[in-house]
């Protein structure tokens, strides 16, 4: 007489359904990811190796004067900025957000900044003369900035903690097909602890 065994109900209906749903979330956000991975790891290169891009980089110097009744006043809390900004702009099509406005005895200190760009003006409080430095880091320079998150706005930020979240839930699915490979599972889980040790071995060793 042939004796059958009982198969625990639902263990393998579980595994089969994890292991599909992690191989099912693992193409469909790596395809969503693909755009925002290659990004940063082209820009990660192009961080690594600015001296490539320095030819990309200019400046640009400007004169000009404005109303002094906006800036010349004794009272600094009645300083126009919002006037001397929008002046500024609509002159010399200055980009990026206002990042600073400083008022001292003789002079106001007004920077612009956005990726891959800079404006500092220095306008003198008596005249209303101004000096205006442009700088400009060109496309790569844009793009580095972009990695950084620098001068990008609270909009770019957001993006770029969404880019941080499906980084990680596609290594984590990765890691769950792993599990699910039984021919593979020692292997792979040995390769990534040999991968961890070495980034820590030349981290200790490489870097100062």
């Amino acid at each position: 007489m042939e004796i059958v065994k009982e198969k625990k109900p639902g263990n393998g209906f579980w595994s089969k359904s994890l292991s599909a749903w992690s191989r099912w979330l693992h193409l469909y956000l790596s395809m969503i990811s693909f755009a925002i991975l290659f990004f940063f790891a082209v820009t990660g290169l192009t961080l690594n190796h600015t001296e490539w891009f320095a030819d990309q980089q200019r400046s640009n110097s400007i004169k000009g004067k404005l109303d002094t009744s906006w800036v010349n006043n004794e009272d600094t809390l009645k300083i126009e900025k919002l006037k001397v900004v929008e002046f500024l702009r609509a002159k010399h099509k200055i980009s990026g957000a206002l990042s600073d406005f400083i008022i001292d005895e003789t002079q106001c200190t007004v920077a612009f900044s956005g990726p891959g760009y800079s404006a500092d003006i220095f306008v003198d409080r008596q005249t209303g003369d101004y000096d205006i430095t442009e700088s400009y880091a060109g496309f790569v320079g844009v793009i580095n900035d972009l990695h950084k998150g620098r001068d990008s706005g609270k909009t770019w930020s957001l993006i770029i903690d969404i880019s941080a979240i499906l980084m990680v839930l596609v290594s984590f699915t990765g890691m769950m097909m792993l599990f699910f490979l039984k021919k593979r599972r020692m292997s792979g889980i040995l390769v990534a602890v040999i991968g961890l040790i070495l980034s820590y071995l030349v981290y200790k060793l490489f870097v100062p």
